[in-house]
């Protein structure tokens, strides 16, 4: 069975789903989820209708994006065909049983759900994505749709934590580069490298502190290393001390009921 972690504040069916219960075989063992990579697509496939059926969702319903590290969001009126999602990085939708699902290998998933408007959303949130605004623009969907908020609940998933994230001097410099209240509170989530110029970069708090300075009513975050985590998670740093080699990606799926 596809395993996942969920979050008390969301309450609506949600996910973040670990690398287990699937059916992929080596590198990419075992619930890889990731139509982009060297996989077999019938194994990704299957992977995939596991993560929708845990949830109550009909496999073609779950849908996902051509993720770019930006800050688009797509709002979601009907299905698409596996694979066929737009260039993006967050989905938002009203649509009753539809299943939004994000990809990740270190980066950071956040799922949102406001259930009394009735409007889900969620983020493909690396650092770029993270910086540039998707969290803000994904509320901002979801409020254009009807919700607020104040009344959302919103989770970041499993990621590289920031022990295992060392960073150089572009993400810092983007990161300061905010607004002048952005930079000061962005500045916070660095802590001195192991290394001359280099520092370690809090991900999920920052994407958290970006949440609660956008008004976001309840916020959760898992606290899961996807590095150091390799039994149950895939790892795109991991990965690349190890010298790199394939890689597959887990899938975090929200559905609104």
């Amino acid at each position: 069975m596809a395993e996942f972690l969920s979050v008390d504040p969301i309450a609506v069916p949600h996910g973040f789903f670990t690398r287990l219960g699937g059916v992929s075989s080596g590198p990419f063992a075992s619930l890889n989820c990731s139509l982009s990579g060297a996989d077999a697509r019938e194994a990704v496939l299957e992977n995939r209708a596991r993560a929708a059926r845990a949830l109550g969702a009909e496999p073609d319903a779950l849908l996902g994006l051509t993720q770019v590290h930006g800050h688009d969001v797509l709002t979601v009126t009907e299905p698409w065909p596996a694979g066929a999602g737009g260039r993006a990085d967050a989905m938002v939708t009203d649509r009753p049983g539809v299943a939004l699902g994000i990809v990740t290998a270190d980066c950071a998933p956040v799922l949102f759900a406001d259930t009394q408007a009735g409007v889900i959303g969620a983020a493909h949130a690396g650092w770029r994505g993270a910086v540039s605004g998707v969290i803000e623009q994904t509320l901002a969907a979801m409020i254009a749709l009807g919700a607020r908020a104040e009344h959302i609940a919103a989770a970041v998933g499993p990621c590289i934590a920031q022990p295992s994230y060392e960073v150089g001097p572009d993400l810092r410099d983007a990161v300061l580069s905010q607004g002048s209240a952005q930079a000061e509170s962005g500045a916070a989530f660095f802590a001195p490298g192991r290394r001359e110029d280099r520092w370690q970069f809090d991900l999920p708090g920052y994407c958290a502190m970006r949440l609660r300075t956008a008004g976001v009513g309840s916020i959760a975050v898992t606290g899961v290393d996807t590095l150091t985590d390799d039994t149950r998670f895939f790892s795109h740093r991991r990965r690349t001390l190890a010298g790199g080699g394939p890689i597959g990606h887990q899938i975090s799926v929200i559905v609104l009921g």
